[in-house]
């Protein structure tokens, strides 16, 4: 009988915050963990730090902790057996000052605690403030692994004194997420007949110029071809309220055979993914629901008003529609129609790249579970 290795890791992160994007990155570094530790013999437990454990307990079966509650996170690490910090961007400060430090604090707590701590596919930066730097490399340097998502974080890192060869670059976790059979025929909508546009939108600009751009493209789109155009929150509060601002300016499609709804709000990263699965098309804002398409090989066009959308975009093959301050709604409707009517020339162009990053979005987990395995 072959005995079994067991292994906890604690999972530090932006989890607990219904962020779908976000909890997608958790779903998918779980996944990736329990087929790694399935393959390598071990069993690995993961503990989850969340701004709301109970509810992280109830929707991913996991252990969880108060990641604000430090005597709670403390016991955790040091009961573990390694620290895993990421996915998405955590290390930035275009958000405010207080992401930087809180990670890289749970970083070095677990250091400090003498436990491995493991850099599992982040998007690093922006950092626009120097004093940063030594914080964020002092970390990774006592790090046994560290692995981002794009090459400019990569180069990000080696402007911080990090040694490239250090650093493994792979795709976004959630690019490994797995589409669950159930639930195949939750939520249908009445308008299936209709190719289904899946829109993501988030609010940016101040004067929401971005919003009322896509909007119009959106509308006219809609009158060249009847559609079915379907708002995505990825975050809420937020996104349903930019996603609001977009409808009320699109005005009334019904003539033209088409129709506009917005998704009820997901409490699990599969319920989003099978409403982007349903899609023929999807035009995103959100970095997530971009890769969120692009793992079911959905045809879709971003919109960029962060670097990361274009490093995504670069990575298979692809290049913005437009930005948050330059948006043409004749490209819009233009670059919709096409893809609407090759979509399988698109899947047949992209599906080799997204094939490859699926494969390399589970690497991380693999050696981390090589690493804790080693250490019997």
């Amino acid at each position: 009988m072959v005995t079994r290795t067991s292994r906890t890791i604690v999972l530090s992160g932006y989890y607990g915050y219904r962020n779908s994007g976000d909890e997608a990155v958790l779903q998918s570094i779980l996944t990736a963990l329990k087929e790694a530790g399935e393959e390598s013999g071990t069993d690995i437990k993961p503990v989850v730090l969340s701004i709301d454990p109970e509810w992280t307990s109830r929707t991913y079966g996991v252990e969880a902790v108060h990641r604000m509650k430090l005597g709670d996170v403390r016991k955790a690490i040091k009961n573990s057996d390694g620290l895993i910090s990421g996915g998405g961007s955590l290390l930035q400060d275009a958000t405010g000052l207080g992401s930087i430090p809180y990670y890289v604090g749970v970083i070095k707590l677990a250091q400090w605690l003498r436990k491995p701590t493991f850099i599992y596919a982040q998007g690093i930066g922006p950092v626009n403030r120097k004093l940063f730097y030594p914080l964020i490399s002092s970390a990774f340097r006592r790090s046994e692994y560290i692995s981002v998502r794009d090459s400019e974080s990569a180069e990000l890192l080696r402007n911080m004194g990090i040694d490239h060869r250090d650093i493994n670059v792979v795709p976004d976790p959630v690019m490994g997420m797995i589409l669950s059979d159930s639930g195949q025929d939750l939520n249908p909508t009445d308008e299936q007949e209709l190719p289904v546009i899946g829109v993501s939108v988030r609010f940016w600009n101040p004067d929401r110029t971005e919003l009322a751009k896509l909007a119009e493209g959106l509308a006219a789109l809609s009158r060249r071809k009847s559609v079915h155009i379907r708002f995505l929150p990825f975050h809420f509060p937020g996104d349903d309220e930019a996603s609001r601002f977009c409808l009320e300016r699109i005005g009334n499609v019904a003539e033209h055979g088409s129709t506009v709804s917005i998704a009820a709000e997901t409490e699990h990263p599969q319920e989003m993914l099978r409403e982007v699965s349903r899609c023929q098309l999807l035009i995103g804002m959100r970095l997530h629901s971009l890769i969120y398409a692009a793992s079911q090989e959905i045809p879709l066009l971003g919109i960029s008003y962060d670097p990361k959308i274009d490093h995504f975009l670069g990575r298979i093959g692809s290049v913005p529609i437009g930005t948050s301050d330059d948006l043409d709604p004749r490209i819009v409707a233009s670059q919709g129609e096409r893809l609407l009517i090759e979509g399988e020339a698109w899947r047949n162009a992209h599906a080799a790249k997204i094939a490859g990053l699926k494969r390399e979005a589970r690497l991380p987990a693999h050696r981390i579970a090589e690493y804790l395995l080693s250490r019997g």
